[in-house]
């Protein structure tokens, strides 16, 4: 809990920007490079190339099953 002692400093109220984290303290957020970065793995990689490809197999095996359910597998 926030108490009087944490916002006020010697009697005087801080700067707004006083009380902000440091840069280092701070998690990356998603548009911003981690403090610590590394190189990619192999690991990266393949999670990159599963979240590529897959849907693209999820896509061509639902129009196949609606071809089918629909009818056209007698063509």
């Amino acid at each position: 809990m926030t108490t009087a002692e944490d916002i006020t400093d010697g009697g005087r109220l801080r700067p707004a920007g006083g009380f902000a984290l440091k840069p280092a303290q701070q998690p990356a957020g998603p548009f911003d490079v981690a403090a610590e970065a590394r190189k990619p793995t192999v690991r990266d990689a393949l999670v990159t190339g599963l979240l590529v490809i897959y849907p693209a197999f999820a896509a061509v095996a639902a129009i196949i099953a609606g071809l089918f359910l629909a009818g056209a597998g007698n063509v």
